[in-house]
């Protein structure tokens, strides 16, 4: 798969795993195959591609790449990461069981609920971060456990390793949505993940051009399962988005120190506003599992989540509608600042009940920080926050 990428370092990788140059022209950057099919020499005779449904040379140069990312042996690029996560629950049988958070991207909640529970599969949403709960639910018909750290939209840490050396007591498959970290902060892999999934909508992306979702696992047996879903099913990328993805990726290293560093800077900032009941960071000493956290992740992001102190939903509205850089818009990880409203936007589909409970409450809004000038961003918070 490409130059000899376990040796390499992730900024090496992130620029030329999984990429050659082309062999009839020696183009650097990958071509985009813009065809549908292939040419076979004899029936059979194909040198792996037939139908670009299926395998496409730019879509396979980028899934080597993000495997190369994840320290993975294999990946697979999906349509969207809906798409992905699609693929992942269609492993299941009727009557099998799943635990997963409390605190889940809304798009997820829905899936599991409204799509794949009238199939018979059942869902348990839990707080992840006491262990013993998860055991407790654990039986016989419990085949997956699919977590999101830090979560969506309040940044709960759940710790990786403790939660695979359950699953691998119990022969479950352990799922790792490690959207809001990116491969860049954390490898699920590394700690006892079968799989990693990505919504490359986002950091990996990073340009807020391309929808796409991402898999990718060690076992060759899952692999093949997943690539059969992936085949038969359909929902994989074509190749300008792929095209896309590469280049994005080739700065991801960049990128990431960047959301990084301005996001402990207004993290710091919104700590103590007085506007600002209540602040999800990971990288604050009090931060629920922050001890986690730094154990399993090299540092601590650019999203952010607050609560504001003492508004109603027409006040939230009104100061989300406010900023001048942050874009009010769904989506994260890409180079502009956004600002979303969960309740409305993301999580719109989780019941009032169940997403007051994780914390998901009207007036708290989550930011998105972007690699602008940190000043710039500074001055939209305090002109909207006023």
């Amino acid at each position: 798969m490409g130059r000899a990428k376990q040796t390499m370092k992730f900024a090496t990788k992130a620029i030329h795993a999984g990429q050659e140059p082309d062999p009839t022209t020696g183009a650097i950057m990958t071509p985009i195959y813009q065809t549908s099919t292939y040419w076979q020499k004899s029936p059979g005779d194909n040198k792996g591609y037939e139908y670009s449904r299926g395998t496409n040379p730019t879509r396979k140069a980028l899934e080597d790449c993000l495997a190369a990312l994840e320290n993975a042996k294999f990946g697979l690029a999906f349509s969207s990461g809906m798409g992905a996560t699609d693929a992942v629950m269609k492993l299941l049988q009727p009557g099998d069981e799943v635990i997963t958070g409390n605190d889940l991207y809304g798009g997820s909640y829905r899936i599991f609920t409204k799509i794949f529970a009238n199939y018979g599969i059942k869902f348990h949403f839990l707080d992840l971060s006491d262990q013993n709960i998860i055991n407790s639910y654990v039986n016989d018909k419990t085949k997956l456990i699919w977590i999101e750290t830090p979560t969506n939209p309040t940044m709960q840490v759940v710790d990786i390793k403790a939660v695979g050396e359950i699953s691998k007591a119990h022969n479950l498959t352990f799922v790792v949505d490690n959207t809001f970290a990116s491969p860049y902060l954390q490898n699920p892999m590394d700690m006892g993940a079968d799989i990693v999934m990505h919504s490359v909508t986002k950091y990996i992306g990073g340009h807020s051009d391309v929808v796409m979702g991402a898999l990718m696992m060690n076992d060759e047996e899952l692999y093949k399962k997943l690539w059969f879903i992936y085949n038969a099913c359909g929902a994989t990328p074509g190749p300008m988005d792929s095209f896309l993805v590469l280049r994005g990726i080739k700065t991801l290293h960049l990128r990431m120190k960047a959301h990084c560093e301005n996001g402990r800077q207004i993290a710091k900032f919104l700590k103590d506003h007085p506007k600002v009941e209540k602040i999800y960071w990971p990288g604050f000493t009090d931060h629920p599992n922050h001890e986690v956290a730094k154990k399993q992740m090299r540092d601590f992001g650019g999203m952010i989540s607050i609560v504001l102190k003492g508004a109603d939903l027409q006040e939230t509205f009104r100061i989300a509608s406010s900023f001048k850089v942050f874009s009010l818009a769904e989506s994260l990880g890409g180079v502009e600042s956004l600002i979303n409203h969960p309740v409305s936007m993301t999580h719109g589909s989780i019941p009032k009940a169940e997403r007051e409970k994780a914390g998901v409450v009207d007036n708290l809004l989550r930011l998105s920080v972007g690699v602008e000038d940190i000043e710039d961003l500074l001055d939209d918070l305090k002109q909207a926050l006023s």
